[in-house]
């Protein structure tokens, strides 16, 4: 059989683009993993926010949004942004960036937010339509999407080469040999080692590990506390069932793309800057985890084919925003990939800006 699309990496990228085209096309899913989600998807500990990421992603964002709403994907969390006087530039640089948005932004006192808040702390920008996200469920839903229409979802198939003769691409990986007419790399943080291998010129996308810890604290975290965020941009941290809170040093580590752990002094320093921003104890650290997530030089996503190597298609770069705006940027990617024109309610988001033609060398 030969397949019309076939899709490396069954993350939030692959399986949305995936879900999109398959009701319209032969699609071929490939994971390398036993199961699709385990690197940046399985490890996310995503948020809906219209401002993270900053103006360049927030069209994907806003989107996004009525799909994940309308899908139950989000529940009301909000977010606040924090500062000291001396951050005073960068909130009114903050909110300059989103004037003229729909982005609803209001400056407030954070110590009607926080308890606890240490008194230096006393900027602060509220976020109220910041969610939480089911990532679990989104991404299981996008796979259930494939399979309904006659996608196939193959895993433990990393692509080990490709060569394309007479519109074909024919696909080796360790479950045996595909076929299919166009390639599309979604594979994440191995989005240029995969582009290298079937003779496309890698993009300059790097893998950045980011670190997350659980911890119990005294007094207990509330279902009332919003998302918190430095201004900085030196730590975040976001309540979770149970009392307990999420809270990252929000490290960006280049590595290699691999299988990312925690270093034990990324928590140490998460912990050391949460505690320099609220009076609680961290009663423990129940566990820490990382993932990777992946930029291209401009920070911005990649969609679009390449401009050298016929049938081969980039659909990589998300970032840590991936989850977030994975509706808009499904719907970008099949666009392009079937010819057609973007579907109701994405009308405000630009296929250009996100073309790699951006990053043709001469």
């Amino acid at each position: 059989m030969t397949y019309d699309i076939a899709i490396v990496g069954a993350g939030i990228a692959g399986a949305s683009l995936a879900a999109a085209v398959a009701p319209h096309a032969r699609v071929l899913l490939l994971e390398a993993e036993d199961q699709a989600g385990y690197h940046a998807t399985g490890r996310s500990a995503a948020f809906w926010s219209e401002t993270y990421g900053g103006p360049g992603i927030q069209p994907l964002t806003s989107a996004s949004e009525a799909a994940l709403r309308d899908g139950g994907f989000l529940q009301p969390l909000g977010s606040l942004h924090i500062g000291r006087a001396e951050d005073a530039a960068k909130i009114d640089a903050f909110l300059a960036a989103f004037e003229g948005t729909a982005v609803a932004l209001a400056r407030v006192d954070p110590a009607a937010f926080i308890p606890g808040l240490r008194p230096e702390w006393t900027l602060g920008v509220q976020e109220p339509s910041c969610a939480y996200i089911d990532v679990a469920a989104l991404h299981a839903a996008y796979l259930a999407t494939v399979r309904r229409a006659g996608g196939t979802i193959a895993t433990r198939a990393g692509l080990e080469g490709a060569e394309r003769a007479d519109g074909v691409w024919t696909i080796a990986t360790p479950s045996g040999t595909y076929r299919a007419a166009v390639l599309v790399d979604a594979a994440g943080a191995w989005a240029d080692p995969i582009a290298a291998r079937v003779g496309a010129a890698p993009i300059g996308i790097q893998p950045y590990r980011r670190t997350i810890a659980q911890i119990r604290t005294d007094p207990a975290s509330t279902d009332a506390l919003p998302h918190v965020a430095d201004i900085s941009g030196r730590f975040y941290f976001k309540p979770e069932s149970g009392g307990r809170l999420w809270l990252s040093p929000h490290d960006e580590t280049p590595v290699d793309p691999c299988d990312a752990a925690p270093e034990e002094l990324d928590v140490a320093i998460a912990i050391d800057r949460f505690e320099q921003v609220v009076d609680w104890r961290v009663a423990a650290v129940e566990r820490s985890w990382a993932g990777l997530r992946s930029f291209a030089p401009d920070r911005l996503p990649v969609y679009g084919f390449d401009a050298r190597v016929p049938g081969f298609f980039w659909c990589a770069g998300q970032g840590g925003f991936g989850i977030q705006t994975a509706p808009a940027g499904a719907a970008v990617a099949a666009s392009l990939l079937l010819g057609r024109p973007l579907p109701d309610g994405f009308e405000g988001v630009d296929p250009e800006r996100y073309s790699p033609a951006r990053f043709a060398r001469e």
